[in-house]
């Protein structure tokens, strides 16, 4: 990657792009791993739902931005330690955009006193996440729209 991304905090406004970016990554970047039923199943449309920017910023929300100001990637992490939502878009996957905005997450999560971290992780997510030292506790089903999904439940200690 020609620049490091810029990492900083979500804010009012920036429910679009982020929605566009989970978009194209269910549709595009998770492609290999989920049938296209499962895609349409887990991010049915391309227009952002009603409270989808409220939802986004309702924990603590780090966004990555190019060089331009464009969102190209997005993390979430609830109060109670638990990784909602981590997608970036599929031209910057394996470029740092996903490690800049975790490593961000996790260094927050143990400012505040956090010792474990938890999530429901996508084929794709878990093989990200074991790398940063994760452990899949369970492979599950859940229900999106009327199909099952495969994730895993996922767990990390923070010492």
């Amino acid at each position: 990657m020609r620049h490091a991304p810029r990492i900083r905090r979500g804010r009012p406004g920036d429910g679009a792009a982020a929605f566009a970016v989970f978009h194209q990554a269910v549709h595009v970047g998770a492609a290999s791993f989920y049938s296209e039923e499962e895609r349409d199943a887990w991010a049915p449309r391309d227009d952002m739902p009603h409270g989808w920017e409220d939802m986004l910023l309702s924990g603590t929300c780090l966004v990555a931005e190019d060089g331009r100001g464009r969102i190209t990637g997005f993390m979430t992490l609830a109060d109670d330690g638990h990784l909602d939502l981590a997608y970036v878009l599929p031209e910057v996957m394996g470029k740092g955009v996903a490690n800049a905005l975790y490593a961000g997450l996790e260094r927050r999560a143990r400012q505040a006193g956090l010792v474990i971290l938890t999530t429901g992780a996508s084929h794709l997510a878990r093989r990200f996440l074991t790398g940063r030292g994760w452990r899949v506790i369970a492979r599950q089903s859940v229900i999106r729209n009327g199909v099952a999904l495969t994730n895993f439940r996922m767990e990390k200690a923070l010492k």
